[in-house]
């Protein structure tokens, strides 16, 4: 099998290290595979250091002629198998490149975030109707993909992202190594977010959780690990301020930008995502395969996540309050924290494992091909 993956995003986020992390394992396996991705973004620059095969295109807007022509004579020459798309904005170079070219390669989207354009006019139908499969990181992408494409239903399948369960696996992580570095006490409990400082990452509601437990409780530390996308800055500064407002400082810690994420879990022993809305939740899911018992807001990919009553608790979105109340119940249920850590663990390891999501993916492909010989006949 021979697969190009495309991602040309400029950018350097989730959708970016999906692409990257897909064609790592795609090559573990043995597959020939091939990234198409914009010169000199951090993507191209990440998979050169990782000896990947890349390949880079200048599209980089709906309408590019000369970059479809180059596309088109490249696809000619290297009879590719499938080609996997990161993003629907791919879709206009790699379909018409395709339909230059005479190709009737299986084309496969995988589709991280949603969107709130409608995308069922001419032009779009005749992208969409090229394509194999749509790839859903969880339910609530599904139903946009449905509500906003003429995709059917039959072409959308669910595959949610994935991590590497043994890399986040809490019997290999030293827990004291991050609470050393803070100074935080065996008899203390880290209470903890990751998520970079953008509005609707709720970090307000996590302080404000903050203010009300530390008031009650004195064993309690909090920390919020990210750091501030480009020029969201203010956001970052605004959220600090609000913390020092409350009389937090010294009890909340904001350690930035961590490449160490595994040892900062271990180190938490309750995990918080109040997110307002998100596709997946990539740090969610990592806290579960690190076996942490979580409190999430009940919206949009987290349901895919975490399970009220098993995992997790789950609150209502924005209401800080009871975000708190969540809290507190583990706070002091130290047995209730040891069972949904056990049971987060298990249902990382069984749903979002990246072998299990590899060997899904490539099932998918074969599919695929096979669709697209018996459309041929």
């Amino acid at each position: 099998m021979k697969v190009l993956k495309t991602c040309l995003s400029k950018s350097w986020g989730g959708l970016e290290m999906y692409a990257l992390q897909t064609v790592k394992q795609l090559n573990k396996r043995g597959i020939n595979t091939v990234l198409l991705c914009y010169p000199n973004s951090r993507i191209y620059k990440e998979a050169l250091n990782e000896k990947i095969k890349v390949r880079s295109s200048k599209f980089s807007n709906y309408f590019h002629p000369i970059e479809i022509i180059k596309t088109s004579i490249f696809l000619t020459k290297s009879n590719f198998d499938i080609i996997h798309c990161g993003s629907s904005k791919d879709l206009w170079l790699i379909i018409p490149a395709l339909k230059l070219a005479r190709l009737n390669t299986p084309v496969i989207l995988s589709k991280q975030m949603g969107s709130y354009v409608i995308k069922k006019d001419f032009l779009h139908r005749v992208i969409y109707r090229r394509v194999t499969y749509a790839l859903a990181i969880s339910r609530v992408i599904a139903k946009n993909l449905l509500d906003t494409t003429s995709l059917s239903e039959e072409k959308i399948i669910l595959l949610h992202n994935a991590i590497d369960t043994e890399k986040f696996n809490p019997e290999k992580i030293n827990r004291s190594s991050v609470r050393n570095e803070f100074n935080i006490k065996d008899d203390e409990l880290l209470i903890g977010m990751i998520a970079r400082f953008s509005p609707g990452k709720g970090h307000e509601e996590f302080i404000s959780a903050a203010k009300y437990l530390s008031e009650k409780y004195r064993n309690l530390k909090f920390m919020i690990v990210g750091e501030a996308s480009r020029g969201e800055q203010d956001y970052e500064n605004s959220i600090k301020l609000l913390s020092s407002r409350f009389g937090l400082d010294g009890k909340i810690i904001f350690t930035g930008f961590r490449k160490d994420t595994p040892e900062v879990l271990a180190a938490m022993d309750i995990f918080v995502f109040p997110s307002h809305a998100e596709a997946f939740g990539i740090a969610l899911a990592e806290a579960l395969s690190m076996g942490k018992p979580s409190v999430c807001s009940n919206s949009d990919g987290v349901l895919d996540i975490a399970v009220d009553g098993v995992t997790s608790f789950l609150f209502n979105k924005q209401n800080w309050k009871e975000l708190a109340e969540k809290v507190e119940i583990l706070i002091n249920n130290p047995q209730l924290r040891q069972k949904f850590g056990l049971e987060a663990r298990k249902r990382a390891v069984e749903l979002f494992d990246i072998n299990v999501f590899t060997n899904k993916l490539i099932d998918i492909y074969q599919r695929a091909i096979e669709r697209g010989r018996l459309n041929k006949r």
